[in-house]
């Protein structure tokens, strides 16, 4: 068995995910080698992209969105908004999807629908959506409840946590689309997204989102891929036949007495990587470096500093890495001030700030 070190494994996904080094992609490649870029928070997704790109364009992102639509954004991992390549999409909602949490009690007490409820407001939307409009929260909330009579759920329908509309995004019903009046719209993807397809066999799913997420934060455990997926809530029966179905593309290796993941064709040039010595850089808030190993990865955070990263309301702090450590925060705000909790080469530090200006001020 291939063994590595945490430096190594770190160095190499700095490099694999442009964060070493800037790199040419347009916004919906970097999102794809990122498996995905959070959007809860728009401009975070934006700084995300632009932080990886060596000539950024504050405005492409935005592009990509709402006029080539080669990126779509909707509900996916964790239930958590994303944005993702359009032409990938289905294959992350369809693993999403199969969680399943409608079925569960607890869903069913917080948003207070039954199943065939629900599935009564998925074809309700998908009427109101068929025409190919984008309707805001209230208007598509107005036309289910005057299609299905579930004057009860509007107010669920209404809220801006979205429990109900989630899996109408991992069903492929609706996602989100340009902003109208400061108010966000939804439109269904197959009228949206040109070329949109539906969901693939479930297996096959599985593999491209594990083959995604490998390439991007592997070398990694099982149980990480299954907290950055959905908080841990698939079937330990669907982990493992996902995990056989993509038995070809990867490979276990040792990490400093962890056994874990990497992608096949990636071993060789993980053991040929060295650590990131020196190297200093900022990454903005819920950045999926971070999010893709998780605040728990005691090898990239240190657990008494968790809490500084992963604050209240699900908030991730912007990060300062050093030699590919989560080193310290910093604050989007004025001299963009540094809280570190190790020595930082001054020097580099200075010099990521002096770059990051910039596009905060553009994209802010």
């Amino acid at each position: 068995m291939t063994s590595l070190t945490w430096s190594q494994v770190l160095a190499w996904r700095m490099r694999r995910q442009h964060v070493t080094e800037p790199g040419d992609l347009p916004a919906v490649e970097v999102a794809r080698r990122l498996a995905g870029v959070q959007a809860q928070v728009a401009s975070a997704a934006s700084l995300a992209i632009a932080l990886r790109q060596a000539s950024p364009d504050p405005q492409e992102t935005a592009r990509a969105l709402w006029e080539e639509r080669t990126l779509i954004k909707t509900w996916a991992m964790r239930g958590t908004l994303h944005l993702l390549p359009a032409d990938a999409a289905p294959a992350y909602l369809a693993v999403c999807a199969a969680v399943r949490t409608w079925e569960k009690a607890s869903w069913q007490k917080l948003t207070g629908a039954a199943p065939a409820e629900l599935e009564a407001v998925a074809r309700a939307a998908a009427d109101a959506l068929a025409g190919g409009a984008c309707l805001t929260r209230e208007e598509l909330t107005a036309e289910i409840v005057d299609r299905t009579g579930l004057e009860r759920l509007a107010q669920a329908l209404g809220s801006g946590w979205g429990a109900l509309l989630k899996p109408l995004a991992w069903w492929g019903v609706l996602c989100f689309g340009p902003s109208r009046g400061g108010k966000v719209t939804f439109c269904a993807p197959d009228r949206h997204v040109p070329g949109w397809s539906g969901p693939p066999p479930l297996a096959e799913a599985a593999r491209t989102v594990i083959r995604a997420y490998f390439g991007a934060h592997g070398p990694a455990t099982r149980d990480a891929f299954d907290a950055w997926l959905m908080r841990r809530t698939h079937s330990r029966k669907d982990l493992k036949a996902w995990f056989a179905a993509a038995a070809d593309d990867l490979v276990q290796v040792d990490v400093e007495g962890t056994p874990a993941y990497a992608l096949r064709d990636h071993v060789a040039e993980l053991t040929e990587t060295a650590p990131a010595a020196g190297a200093v850089r900022l990454l903005g808030g819920f950045d999926q470096y971070v999010l893709g190993a998780g605040t728990g990865a005691a090898y990239l955070i240190p657990p008494e500093r968790r809490s500084e990263v992963s604050r209240t309301a699900g908030w991730i702090a912007p990060v300062v890495l050093h030699e590919g450590r989560v080193a310290g925060t910093w604050e989007p705000a004025g001299e963009i001030p540094a809280t570190l909790w190790e020595d930082v080469p001054a020097d580099r530090l200075a010099a990521q700030i002096a770059r990051l200006r910039p596009l905060l001020a553009a994209i802010s």
